[in-house]
């Protein structure tokens, strides 16, 4: 999920990437503040304040949004949980967590933290608000605006539908109550679907009622909330019904294996185009270099791949993320995912003996949905 974006630096070790979309929101708010709450509101500033005061709130705004996704991601990091990256994009931002917490207790500590930093976020600029009323009336505009704005975005994530960080909250206690994540998270899923499609039919009553952007937005977010809600549950049954199974299991065997010594036109042709795979273990004498893959190939300009070798184009065994077959299907599937990677190399003894990748673990829990039903 929303991989990518534009790096803005690491803080707390936990690098931050802008999405795409976080570029449309920023202007859009700063263009509502600029050009319509701020002008409404004080309407004796004159247009260098209005636009100075709307990009800095905007730009505080997501700062606050940013501390929010730290706070989340430094109590997960405390509880042993690795935290790839922190992405702002168009509806907040999102922790790339490498796992679930393990307990209900760690669940509820990283949930909770979030919007209780927003809250006190919010509580400090309503401060300064107070602070400044009669002294500096953008300073206290903008103070003003920000606080409650951060009290929303904490009753927001509060709400009891999961993803939101209430949601999580929610499954926490039903997975202390119960003992069950399956369970917990199908209940947490289930209410955070109905929040969602609750919030669609709000936004479609309001844009009939003449407040058709706010209603867009509500609908918006509304989709955004039932969608993640029910890919939440499913990833959660998927990572259940791997758990216990090993790599073994299900790897593929009957890898191609390519010469190191073998051209890209020829890989191309002889291999992939013949087979229809994307990536082959570079195997000389027996021994295994790498790992050669169509994104390898797509490195290599066109007019250079008649006489540009595998082994010039393969990422080399020291650099390949590996999996033995013995690992578990559940770590498999977060290693993947983690990695952003459709498949990857099974060794054992130092040489590759399979591949192992998103289909073949598809392919398992469908034939064990099929066999349970």
């Amino acid at each position: 999920m929303l991989r990518g974006g534009v790096p803005v630096g690491t803080y707390f070790g936990i690098p931050v990437r802008l999405h795409a979309s976080w570029f449309i929101i920023f202007a859009l708010i700063t263009l509502g503040l600029g050009a319509g709450y701020f002008p409404a509101t004080y309407p004796d500033w004159n247009q260098a304040t209005y636009w100075g005061i709307a990009l800095a709130t905007s730009l505080l705004f997501f700062i606050s949004v940013l501390l929010h996704e730290l706070a989340h991601s430094v109590v997960a990091q405390r509880a042993g949980i690795r935290i790839d990256s922190i992405t702002l994009f168009v509806l907040g931002g999102v922790s790339q967590m490498t796992r679930e917490p393990g307990s209900p207790g760690e669940e509820f500590r990283v949930a909770v933290v979030g919007p209780a930093t927003s809250l006190v976020i919010g509580a400090i600029f309503w401060g300064i608000w107070a602070a400044t009323v009669n002294v500096s009336e953008p300073l206290a505009g903008l103070a003003f605006w920000l606080g409650w704005i951060n009290v929303i975005l904490a009753g927001f994530n509060l709400l009891p539908g999961f993803p939101l960080d209430g949601g999580r909250v929610l499954r926490s206690i039903i997975w202390w109550r119960q003992g069950s994540l399956v369970r917990a998270t199908r209940t947490a899923a289930g209410v955070g679907r109905v929040v969602g499609y609750l919030m669609m039919f709000g936004g479609i009553w309001l844009i009939f009622s003449g407040y058709w952007l706010n209603g867009i937005w509500l609908g918006v977010i509304g989709w955004f909330l039932q969608v993640a809600a029910s890919q939440g549950y499913r990833q959660v049954m998927v990572k259940e019904a791997l758990r216990g199974h090993t790599v073994g299991e299900v790897m593929a065997k009957d890898c191609l294996t390519v010469p190191s010594r073998t051209s890209i036109d020829r890989l191309i042709h002889d291999y992939i185009l013949e087979s229809g795979k994307r990536c082959f273990p570079v195997v000389d004498d027996g021994h295994s270099l790498g790992l050669v893959s169509i994104d390898d190939v797509k490195k290599v300009p066109g007019e250079r791949r008649a006489y540009t070798t595998v082994a010039e184009a393969m990422t080399p065994m020291d650099r390949l993320r590996l999996v033995n077959p013995g690992d578990d299907l559940s770590s498999v599937l977060e290693t993947l995912s983690r990695e952003n990677v459709n498949q990857l190399p099974v060794v054992e003894r130092g040489k590759i003996v399979g591949m192992v990748g998103q289909d073949n673990l598809m392919s398992l829990v469908q034939i064990m949905g099929e066999l349970d039903g």
